[in-house]
């Protein structure tokens, strides 16, 4: 599943040519996703400009002038490709590409055409992606985005608001940084990353890394390795994931694997400094984890 800087990798994709641009036709070539469209989806989307596009956790925001926030989370296969005659794409260049989504597609569901005569197309294989229209003011408390926890980023994510979210929680420390609610946006490769750097073990109650008062030590190192490896991830592109695409259809667009220090890389000697364990691999809620048994305690 696309992560959080894969999305926003997409999110600087669209916005870099949809931003100024006017909807004037949706076609919908499915009544659903993984679940329905609403009854005035195209109704409210067409004949508007877009405002800004926007991301909370893994959910893109495009902004409508009227209004009206058109909500729309990838899932676990979903693409945007860009498509304009006579453009060519780059990879990491957010341009428009034919190489993928070309609106004729088997899987291609919904098709956006703009004044401009660019399309978007939306391509999702697995039809696990969400779509949904609210009234931008409301944005705050759509049943999709109301309990979602702070971004992972140092305007929203604190030691202190971390260390009140995790006490008094009795599961892993890793399952709880994959929990929505906890931190927004992170996901199986980035959460082994951070503690993997943090030196924090993935199999620590999440109640113990917290601590019983104040901030912890471990709070603090994986609090700042979150915002590293976010900020980190989101310069390099995301990860080159199986079914990741950015807007412009490569999918080489991902760099960030070049930089992992644990995922995918069991059995190989552990990167952190004066280190010399060996990366091991093992299973935490259907989900493999990567990490150092030496120096993550």
């Amino acid at each position: 599943m696309p992560e959080l800087p894969e999305v926003e990798t997409v999110r600087k994709g669209l916005a870099k040519h949809l931003i100024g641009r006017t909807i004037i036709n949706v076609e919908l070539r499915r009544k659903d996703l993984r679940f329905p469209f609403p009854e005035d989806f195209k109704s409210k989307i067409e004949g508007n400009k877009v405002a800004n596009i926007g991301r909370r956790a893994k959910y893109l925001l495009i902004r409508l002038e009227n209004h009206i926030t058109w909500i729309c989370h990838l899932g676990m296969s979903g693409r945007w490709t860009l498509l304009g005659e006579g453009k060519i794409g780059m990879p990491g260049k957010f341009a428009y590409g034919a190489e993928l989504g070309s609106g004729n597609g088997p899987h291609d569901w919904v098709v956006i055409h703009m004044d401009d005569g660019g399309k978007g197309v939306y391509s999702d294989h697995r039809r696990f992606g969400i779509m949904d229209i609210v009234n931008t003011k409301d944005e705050e408390i759509h049943k999709l985005l109301k309990d979602i926890g702070p971004e992972p980023t140092p305007e929203s994510l604190t030691p202190e608001k971390l260390t009140d979210k995790l006490r008094g929680r009795k599961m892993n420390i890793k399952s709880a940084l994959l929990n929505q609610k906890i931190v927004a946006g992170l996901g199986n490769i980035y959460v082994c990353e951070i503690l993997n750097r943090a030196k924090v073990s993935p199999k620590r109650i999440a109640n113990n890394v917290s601590g019983k008062i104040g901030v912890s030590k471990m709070i603090e190192r994986i609090v700042f390795e979150t915002h590293a490896v976010i900020v980190e991830a989101i310069d390099a592109g995301g990860s080159t994931l199986q079914d990741f695409r950015g807007v412009d259809g490569d999918d080489a667009l991902g760099y960030f694997p070049n930089s992992f220090m644990a995922y995918g890389r069991e059995g190989e000697k552990c990167l952190n400094k004066n280190c010399k364990g060996i990366i091991k691999r093992i299973i935490q809620s259907n989900r493999s984890t990567f990490y150092c048994p030496k120096c993550q305690r």
